[in-house]
């Protein structure tokens, strides 16, 4: 089997880690590096958090430290679903890799050179990384087949009524990342809110007994009670939708459509503005909005693959 070379462009928190450990087990991917930015908690956070779930993990991959802050917003953390430290106030063993010191946008770009233009880029942070790095490497756009994202909503949004918590983290880098004209597949919170586990299966994650799985479950507890207080369905796995529609497209529904963000609006900065249900559309169609998942069929590979560790 091709396996798909994937970069993995990362803010490390509780969702995150969830992901890149579903990714890792996935044998239809083959990771090749790993980038951090500043998003659920700081870059000194995501960072090593990065580096120390690859550890805890046995991922040996590179980890590439990369914005500190947005392009030209102020930067907003999430401590009350992240804690401060970003993996619910979890203490990871240290990891003993060399720390990288090549810039993240330096590190995606050569390794879409070695990939020669096919690999695909998972990204669950603010797009921050992406920006850059398009505007670094203008030829970058050639080089990279796919962005497949955790960001934005079709419908509404979590961090204000019009704006989904990674596109307001950074809307400008988003919109750089949209109109870079390279393949996009969104997986927003129209998807990623079906996508989730419950309480009795994280719990059940968590009596697998290994360190990974107690990690797994230890350090979604602020996440957890976060969705109860806000009447969620569960333990919404965000970041492991771009992940998983990856490797298994066929979990998943959604649109061709044209995506703009919003990047002035006092009340709508960050919103991404798509062209599904509305009789204008916009002539640049290349994102493809993942609108729904199969959250049984999700589930269950979400704890088979994490049952491996």
């Amino acid at each position: 089997m091709k396996r798909i070379p994937v970069w993995f462009d990362t803010d490390l928190g509780v969702d995150d880690a969830v992901a890149l450990l579903t990714l890792w087990r996935l044998p239809e991917l083959e990771l090749r590096g790993i980038s951090a930015v500043a998003g659920n908690a700081e870059l000194c956070h995501t960072f090593e958090n990065a580096r120390n779930v690859c550890h805890l993990a046995g991922i040996d991959v590179p980890v590439y430290p990369g914005a500190e802050h947005p392009l030209f917003v102020p930067l907003r953390t999430a401590p009350l679903v992240h804690g401060k430290n970003g993996v619910g106030e979890v203490e990871l063993a240290p990891s003993p890799a060399p720390r990288e010191t090549k810039p993240a946008w330096d590190a995606l770009y050569d390794a879409a050179k070695a990939a020669g233009g096919e690999l695909q880029v998972i990204a669950v942070g603010p797009l921050t990384n992406l920006a850059t790095a398009f505007g670094k490497y203008p030829d970058l756009k050639t080089l990279i087949r796919r962005i497949l994202i955790m960001g934005g909503a079709a419908k509404g949004g979590n961090v204000t009524p019009a704006a989904e918590f990674n596109i307001y983290g950074d809307p400008h880098a988003a919109q750089m990342v949209f109109r870079s004209g390279v393949p996009v597949v969104m997986c927003g919170l129209d998807v990623t809110m079906r996508a989730y586990l419950t309480p009795e299966e994280v719990e059940s994650i968590g009596a697998y007994g290994t360190p990974v799985c107690r990690f797994v479950r230890d350090s979604n507890q602020l996440a957890l009670a976060f969705f109860e207080r806000t009447d969620g369905p569960g333990l919404c796995c965000h970041d492991t939708c771009p992940v998983m529609y990856l490797a298994h497209p066929e979990l998943f529904t959604g649109e061709e459509a044209g995506v703009y963000v919003e990047t002035r609006g006092a009340l709508t900065l960050g919103k991404t503005v798509t062209d599904i249900w509305s009789d204008k559309q916009f002539p640049d169609r290349h994102v493809f909005v993942v609108l729904d998942v199969d959250r049984d069929a999700f589930a269950a590979k979400v704890q088979e693959l994490l049952r491996t560790y």
